[in-house]
């Protein structure tokens, strides 16, 4: 199988959330990071697709206010903690018991979210995320508030200006990604300590925001592996080495 399937289910408030699949075998979640889509994060540059090729089951959602999968504008639709329910939501509707999970970015945050509300999948990826941004994300939201208001005149080499762009670029909804935003919750990082798991931490050697945190919540866990790749936050996820790492560390 070369082209990945697309399928739908309601989650557990009812809205339709969209996932794709590639390859069979053990099957692995993999969810993509904030304003971007499966097929951005793990598809096009190849990464579904070698962690197929090893032998795994690729299952790559579109979170909730992303890429295929509902939208909706309504506050309600984005309680706290949503997309760990959502994600939940989906390892019980395809039924599996026996996976690994793993994330890039706001994916991560939510694969380690899912864990600390029950999820027990074999393995975990933590990948272009810190265990600071893991403790609070809130840290950047000055970065995506501006981002989200259209009105509001950004320069475009800032942060909110970057952002801005790449919402353009996935076609995003500002006010669904506002949604999403808002619904992310403060970790406790004393809590890591309890995740039993094997925990493969992915950064790449320049990425400033994330790359000193990704080999701290390596440590912060029972049994945690830091890899360095290349690349920065964004060009990390077109490097070969993004995918090439899962899927050596998941087949190891």
């Amino acid at each position: 199988m070369d082209e990945p399937t697309k399928h739908q289910f309601a989650s557990f408030d009812g809205t339709q959330l969209v996932w794709r699949e590639l390859g069979d075998g053990r099957p692995v979640v993999l969810i993509h990071g904030f304003v971007s889509n499966a097929v951005t994060n793990w598809i096009r540059y190849g990464h579904a697709k070698v962690v197929a090729d090893k032998g795994f089951r690729v299952i790559m959602p579109d979170l909730r206010g992303h890429g295929d999968s509902g939208q909706p504008h309504d506050a309600a639709a984005y309680p706290p903690d949503v997309l760990a329910m959502d994600g939940a939501a989906l390892v019980e509707h395809l039924g599996l018991t026996d996976y690994d999970l793993g994330g890039y970015s706001l994916g991560a945050h939510t694969c380690v979210r899912m864990v600390l509300r029950g999820a027990r999948p074999s393995r975990l990826v933590t990948a272009g995320m810190g265990l600071d941004g893991i403790e609070n994300l809130k840290t950047r939201d000055e970065v995506y508030e501006t981002a989200f208001d259209l009105d509001q005149e950004v320069d475009k080499r800032s942060a909110a200006g970057k952002a801005r762009i790449f919402m353009r670029q996935t076609g995003s909804d500002p006010v669904a990604l506002r949604g999403v935003w808002r619904s992310s919750v403060r970790t406790d990082p004393t809590e890591l300590a309890g995740i039993s798991q094997p925990l493969l931490a992915v950064s790449g050697a320049q990425d400033t925001d994330h790359r000193q945190g990704a080999e701290a919540l390596a440590a912060a866990v029972q049994h945690g592996t830091f890899v360095e790749i290349p690349g920065n936050h964004m060009s990390a996820v077109a490097d070969p080495a993004l995918g090439r790492t899962i899927a050596d560390w998941l087949a190891s």
